[in-house]
């Protein structure tokens, strides 16, 4: 389960980003004791939360941001800061010397076997400035490393003699870095070492650890590689889903317990038939009719909604029954109210160590008999700069719980995260 995710430098994203999912100490979540989980580490966990904003805001960005750190563990060749993904006001110039490629990934997770990972991970366009990894198993204790990798020479030579043609620019770079890993034998480390220091391309050491066998680096890069769902919404989703066609998805279908999240738009229906080649469009949906017939129709000739809702619904079975971490941009924009409610009220309902984050422009989630305050974020941009922000309810101490319509607030501009700021 991530407890918090701290990124800079990314897109919209300029400055420090922090977002967390550690539930708040008081008493106020007495109020809510379905909506955390109690860990053996000693931390209690939300299960949900939301993110709302205007459009073009910096919402989708957000979750890109972990599907490009994710990106980074999925890859073998170099990890570096990419021209495109970098924010606008700091890459000014097509010539990476002359712009701020310096981007930095923190994340903090538990995992089931008890264990708190401590990530960070620094990178610029010549590729890896910084990478560490800690544990520790209780939420009390000082964080222990496991290993860092430091940069500690990086010479830069313009090919092009300060003169870039066609507006590239050609550089050829000498870099040298510095290896820790505590416990580890010697002869190994000094191995990744003259490796890092013969070539400028350098991949992650964590994902090398992993594959010499090391427990931690198998423990945090499966949760990076499996365990991690970002979805941004590029195209409905059930045309996304279709068109990565995986295995995973087939096998979940087929489960009994998906069918109980998929009726929640639509309780007459009773039962699927897969298809097996197609099962985003030419799954059969079977619904009974009020004089206790039956009739059955393709799911490419249902509604959109009925359509995106199936594939969701995969994403949230994967929440529940498979502990996933899944990050879902604007699920519910084509889904009334009360099925968003739904779906938020199973996820809380079941106990379980995955979690559910979303983005909407639902200004109806914005509801504290539902959510707690630490599960509300807003992402605002900057119409100056261009720039986003993200901070949640709980900065603003004056919203209480016994305040009634916080969305009024929210489209007053108070809170922020909307246009008209």
């Amino acid at each position: 389960m991530i407890l918090n995710y701290k990124f800079k430098n990314f897109m919209s994203f300029k400055e420090n980003v922090e977002f967390s999912m550690v539930a708040p100490k008081t008493k106020v979540k007495k109020r809510f004791p379905d909506n955390f989980i109690t860990t053996n580490v000693g931390v209690d966990v939300l299960k949900t939360a939301v993110v709302v904003g205007e459009n073009a805001g910096g919402k989708s960005n957000f979750i890109r941001s972990l599907s490009y750190f994710q990106s980074f563990f999925l890859k073998t060749e170099s990890t570096k800061a990419y021209n495109n993904f970098i924010n606008t006001n700091n890459n000014q110039d097509f010539c990476p010397k002359k712009s701020n490629t310096l981007q930095s990934f923190e994340i903090e997770i538990f995992v089931k076997e008890n264990i708190m990972y401590l990530y960070h991970l620094e990178v610029d366009f010549v590729g890896i400035v910084k990478e560490e990894l800690y544990f520790k198993k209780l939420e009390k204790n000082k964080y222990k490393k496991i290993f860092s990798v430091a940069r500690n020479q990086c010479q830069i030579e313009c090919k092009n003699k300060d003169e870039c043609i066609n507006q590239k620019c050609y550089t050829e770079v000498k870099v040298a870095y510095i290896f820790d890993i505590p416990g580890f034998e010697k002869e190994i480390e000094r191995v990744l070492e003259n490796a890092a220091n013969k070539e400028k391309a350098l991949g992650l050491t964590v994902t090398k650890l992993a594959m010499l066998g090391n427990e931690h680096g198998i423990a945090f890069t499966d949760w990076v590689k499996n365990v991690l769902c970002p979805e941004t919404n590029i195209i409905n989703y059930d045309i996304y889903k279709s068109m990565k066609n995986e295995v995973d998805d087939l096998r979940i279908l087929h489960d009994s317990r998906y069918l109980d999240i998929f009726r929640m738009i639509d309780y007459s229906i009773i039962d699927l038939k897969v298809d097996e080649e197609k099962p985003f469009s030419k799954t059969m949906v079977i619904r009974k009719k009020k004089d206790g017939g039956t009739f059955s129709r393709d799911l490419v000739h249902d509604s959109s909604g009925v359509r995106e809702f199936f594939a969701w619904a995969v994403q949230i079975f994967k929440v529940v029954y498979e502990n996933k971490i899944v990050f879902a941009d604007e699920m519910d924009r084509v889904l009334n109210p009360v099925l968003s409610d739904r779906v938020i009220s199973f996820i809380n309902g079941k106990n379980h160590f995955g979690q559910f984050i979303f983005t909407t422009h639902n200004v109806l989630h914005l509801d504290l008999k539902n959510y707690m305050k630490e599960q509300i974020y807003f992402v605002t941009k900057d119409i100056e700069t261009l720039e986003s922000e993200l901070y949640s309810l709980a900065d603003f101490p004056e919203i209480r719980y016994e305040t009634t319509k916080i969305y009024e607030f929210y489209m007053k501009g108070i809170l922020g995260g909307t246009a008209i700021e």
